[in-house]
């Protein structure tokens, strides 16, 4: 049911704003850019610069957001879990929304331009492209999507990395590449488990061709099982200490653990057990990397 934009009260017009920048997701991003930054300083953070960084890549990412969500409309009325969403349902025009899209990515491109540096404010906008034009019109063509969407999915905390030091080296490249191959069980449990509301908007997410079997569960498990030793290459490097390495292959070993169940099982249950596992992987071992440098 479409609710006229111009009936909306200011309270459900902001918070319809709020929805569409999904404002958690976009925390979750930011997060991400965060753990970087603070592993990529070599002195005391200053707070005005780490402040003005996050809000930079907060809007680009809302931004990247809202195009998504610009672009998939019509296949998000045919969706459960999108019907309700700001643009469906026209609690927000899509004009108001491009409006919106654009004033949020030129903002933040200004702020990381201007007070943090131009090579974090490239990246940032090629995630944000990646997402929103490669990855979205992807999705109903080939799974393939889920190694295109790894791609920004990992970026922030690399993106976090060169707003702190102004570089892409190897320790930088590292944080992209374990966030990279975690997308990989996170991205594939969350497809298992949305697997019939996807197929409505014909979303392709699933390897093999979209079945839920042993092959889909057997890659989970590899990509996971891939995460223990990234996890200790941190402590190998010098970039953190032993007790973030120990906390990395705890947390890997029972995430893996977790992927054994599904390939047992197959079922819906054991692919949101993963799902919440892959939730919580990821901050417990990035606030480990940084609470082990500080």
């Amino acid at each position: 049911m479409e609710i006229a934009s111009d009936h909306l009260s200011l309270l459900q017009k902001v918070k319809a704003y709020m929805e569409l920048l999904k404002f958690r997701l976009t925390l979750l991003v930011v997060f991400s850019g965060a753990i970087g930054y603070m592993l990529g300083l070599k002195s005391n953070i200053v707070a005005s610069h780490f402040i003005v960084f996050l809000l930079g890549g907060f809007f680009i990412t809302g931004g990247a957001n809202i195009i998504n969500q610009i672009i998939e409309i019509d296949l998000d009325k045919l969706m459960s879990r999108t019907m309700s969403r700001p643009l469906p349902t026209g609690r927000v025009s899509k004009f108001e929304a491009t409006i919106f899209a654009v004033l949020l990515i030129v903002l933040g491109s200004f702020l990381l331009v201007a007070y943090i540096n131009v090579l974090c404010c490239l990246a940032t906008l090629f995630s944000a492209f990646l997402y929103a034009f490669v990855y979205t019109p992807l999705k109903q063509k080939s799974s393939i999507a889920v190694l295109v969407g790894a791609v920004p999915g990992a970026l922030p905390p690399l993106i976090g990395w060169i707003a702190a030091t102004g570089v892409i080296n190897i320790e930088g490249s590292l944080l992209f590449f374990i966030q990279f191959i975690w997308q990989f069980p996170h991205f594939w449990a969350i497809a298992w488990v949305l697997d019939d509301d996807y197929k409505k908007a014909g979303f392709k997410l699933l390897p093999f061709g979209g079945k839920k079997d042993i092959n889909t569960a057997l890659q989970i498990m590899i990509y996971t099982l891939m995460l223990i030793p990234l996890g200790l290459i941190p402590t190998k490097l010098g970039l953190t200490g032993l007790n973030s390495g120990i906390i990395a292959t705890v947390c890997g070993v029972i995430f893996l653990m977790q992927t054994f169940y599904l390939m047992k099982e197959c079922t819906n249950k054991a692919a949101r057990i993963i799902m919440f596992g892959s939730f919580l992987y990821l901050p417990i071992v990035q606030i480990a990397f940084v609470w082990d440098k500080l």
